[in-house]
């Protein structure tokens, strides 16, 4: 067999970038012994099915991994963000989970992350330059 060799591909397909994170997966469920993981993906829609905005994530170990939250500009300041928070958290509560953590951008929705219970447990200073990148936790289940 010949060497191999590394190839750059940004734009790899979802089946090529899934292959990798298994890889990873297997590992730490062999490692820790947690093999419960789910994704979480709730929406805002319309009546007629247009996605406003919505919240991704994931639960492994009984927490939940919020990756995403975004409404779509003019319909922020409605509660949409907080109802999906509430939504996941229910979920990830229902699920096992006992804790939550996110990031947040300094020039995102620190404020309201934090009006709902989170807290910053890690910051990344000047990313990008002049603003911070804060790791945020909250737990959702009294132990």
């Amino acid at each position: 067999m010949a060497e191999p060799i590394i190839v750059f591909e940004p734009y790899a397909s979802a089946k090529q970038r899934e292959f990798v994170e298994e890889i990873i997966n297997r590992r730490n469920v062999r490692l820790t012994g947690h093999d419960e993981w789910h994704p979480v993906a709730f929406f805002v829609k319309t009546n007629e099915g247009e996605i406003l905005g919505g919240l991704l994530g994931q639960i492994w170990a009984r927490w939940l991994y919020i990756t995403t939250l975004a409404v779509r500009e003019r319909f922020r300041g409605r509660g949409y963000g907080t109802k999906l928070l509430a939504r996941a958290e229910q979920y990830a509560l229902e699920s096992g989970c006992t804790n939550a953590w996110l990031s947040t951008f300094s020039f995102q929705a620190r404020p309201l992350y934090e009006h709902l219970g989170y807290r910053v447990f890690g910051q990344l200073e000047d990313y990008p330059e002049g603003h911070s990148l804060f790791f945020m936790t909250k737990q959702i289940l009294t132990k």
